[in-house]
């Protein structure tokens, strides 16, 4: 293998079949040809190029009608796949009629091509990330209803703080992937834009007199280049760009920073259930397949690698995202050098991206909860977890900051004591001159009545995101 996402062994941890086929040289090339098949289409309606050029185009622009073997050989030694590919389709036009097939590639350049097939597997790619992000979003509300009361201990430094529900735990998750959602939607307009303006951005191939005929009349005068470039954005779907974009390339760098902001919130996910997971603490687990996770020479173990392979793959991801903002660093009106940047992070980005989104909803969804060890961590500091709900309960009658460092020295007393925390309140006189009864003073100490406002934030969440 040369990258873990071409390994026979890993490709399918670190990739998926769906993604693989996407940024596959097939479908690259099958997206050259439509683009090809495409404007050959259109600048056959302008009188552009000849119809029966066109006809003859559009039926050969057929990946079955490509030799990859020359198609490798060529881009060696040219340094692209678009001009072999053009030459190969020349040719078999060629073959109906002599010169029939000159009138292919009529007025565009490699980049065009390239950039626009490029932008059509990112829509895809944005497809299946978009249909992960729904599972995911729809497993997170499942888990939000079924555990918005369930208290749990929320950490701090990862040190025990106050009690949450696991529901409160989960629907920020469910808000942050709903806000990837909103994101992914904005991105789309600004990325699915056409590329197709010729050698230096200008569509000067593009005038009545270098068309084969009149050009059918056109009731706004819009320049025959400009009239070409909208049909051809309507035929393959994107939008018309306002101007040239060939060395601006803030669209691929906003898509695979949106990657790894996504892909994070996943290791953000998987570094929580995997200390989750830890022999300690035993809150939750990763879902249970026999022999998943085990160790070669420890029976007991049952290692969070679901956990791991999304942390490696997102820190992988962001690494590569800014590899991709370097790109933007294009010179002039065709770079050298930062265009191939893309070629090489691309394909690898989204293949990580959707494997981790895949992996992340596999966890989400089988996710094994231990309500008992959550129960158990809660118990584990003898009270001191609702020590700020005794220091506010106290603090009315002796000041907040007095009350703060009262209740400090009174959690140490019972920590070396080992002692709960109400027995030593009940002791001491000044929380005795309070008047604070027993009965109140154990209703302070029980984790489960200072959850807050967690179910009523859950439920917040939920109806937003099902808005």
């Amino acid at each position: 293998m040369t990258t873990v996402i071409d390994s026979q062994i890993f490709h399918n941890a670190f990739s998926t079949a769906e993604i693989a086929e996407i940024w596959s040289d097939k479908q690259r090339t099958a997206y050259y040809l439509d683009f090809e098949a495409a404007l050959a289409k259109v600048q056959a309606q302008l009188n552009i190029i000849p119809k029966n050029a066109a006809a003859e185009i559009v039926k050969h622009c057929k990946i079955e009608f490509m030799d990859f073997e020359e198609l490798r050989q060529q881009t060696e030694m040219i340094g692209y796949p678009v001009l072999p590919m053009v030459q190969q389709l020349v040719t078999k036009v060629n073959e109906v009629e002599s010169k029939l097939g000159e009138w292919a590639h009529w007025g565009t350049t490699t980049q065009d091509v390239t950039d626009t097939a490029t932008v059509l597997q990112l829509r895809d790619t944005l497809q299946l990330v978009d249909g992960m992000l729904h599972n995911i979003i729809v497993s997170l509300e499942d888990l939000c209803t079924k555990y918005k009361s369930t208290p749990m201990t929320a950490r701090s430094n990862l040190q025990q703080a106050v009690p949450i529900s696991f529901g409160f735990k989960v629907a920020r998750l469910l808000a942050t992937f709903a806000r990837h959602k909103q994101r992914l939607d904005e991105i789309r307009p600004r990325l699915l834009v056409l590329e197709f303006s010729g050698a230096a951005g200008t569509l000067a191939t593009l005038s009545e007199s270098t068309a084969y005929g009149p050009p059918p009349p056109s009731e706004d005068n819009e320049p025959l280049g400009l009239r070409c470039q909208s049909l051809l954005a309507t035929e393959l779907g994107l939008a018309v760009p306002t101007i040239a974009w060939h060395t601006e390339r803030d669209n691929f760098a906003e898509v695979t920073s949106f990657l790894a902001i996504l892909t994070a919130t996943c290791a953000k996910f998987a570094t929580d259930l995997k200390l989750m997971m830890q022999s300690e603490v035993s809150e939750a687990s990763e879902p249970y397949v026999a022999h998943r996770g085990s160790s070669s020479t420890m029976p007991q173990k049952r290692n969070p690698i679901g956990c791991a392979y999304i942390c490696s793959m997102a820190s992988s991801v962001r690494a590569m995202a800014s590899s991709m903002v370097e790109a933007m660093v294009a010179d002039h009106e065709r770079s050298t050098g930062p265009w191939e940047i893309e070629w090489v992070m691309l394909p690898q980005i989204c293949a990580l991206s959707h494997a981790c989104l895949k992996q992340t909803h596999y966890l989400i969804a089988g996710m094994e909860l231990d309500q008992d060890g959550m129960q158990r961590n809660l118990e584990l500091s003898r009270g001191a977890i609702a020590s700020e709900a005794v220091m506010m309960g106290l603090g009315k009658t002796l000041g907040r900051q007095y009350a703060h460092d009262l209740v400090h020295g009174l959690c140490r007393k019972a920590q070396s004591e080992r002692r709960s925390l109400l027995e030593i309140l009940l002791e001491n006189d000044e929380v005795k001159n309070t008047g604070l009864c027993e009965g109140e003073l154990q209703r302070l100490c029980d984790p489960a009545n200072y959850l807050g406002l967690s179910e009523v934030m859950v439920e917040r969440v939920l109806r937003a995101v099902r808005e």
